[in-house]
């Protein structure tokens, strides 16, 4: 399987990313749940929260999603550095749709707990578009890590 492959499939599998922001200087990470579609990730999240501020101020991000290995020799993950942004309109429908198929509480809103409807209704919808990407599998070698050729398409998107 080509690594841009293995690296979707790896994003499709999982859920939760580690979102690196930063503001004047200062880094914040922060774990979020997410979708994807292809190699962009969708996700949302309070305007007020620090991870939210600081793209007003600056949308460069990286990203790594990984699960909690204990054997150097198993690690697989995902390395993204790109571009995050609020979305809105057919953007945040399509967001909407893939969240709610990978986490069907969101999906079945109607049904989902009152806690949940509430905090939705104040969140609004963000996309990272990957402008590098890498594949890390260290069942290939310690430090294996292959860059992924991302499509001109997503780049634009």
């Amino acid at each position: 399987m080509k690594p841009s492959s293995k690296a979707r499939l790896y994003l499709h599998n999982h859920n939760v990313a580690t979102l690196a922001t930063s503001d004047g200087g200062y880094p914040w990470a922060a774990a979020i749940f997410y979708a994807s579609d292809d190699h962009i990730l969708y996700f949302l999240s309070s305007p007020t929260s620090r991870h939210s501020l600081n793209l007003t101020q600056n949308p460069q991000v990286a990203v790594t999603i990984q699960e909690d290995y204990s054997d150097w020799l198993d690690i697989k993950g995902v390395q993204i550095e790109g571009v995050a942004s609020e979305i809105s309109g057919s953007e945040e429908q399509r967001a909407r749709t893939l969240y709610g198929q990978k986490f069907p509480v969101i999906g079945l809103i109607a049904q989902a707990p009152a806690a949940i409807v509430k905090a939705l209704a104040k969140v609004r919808w963000y996309k990272i578009v990957p402008q590098k990407m890498y594949f890390i599998d260290n069942s290939l070698g310690l430090g294996n890590r292959d860059e992924i050729e991302l499509p001109l398409s997503e780049k634009g998107r």
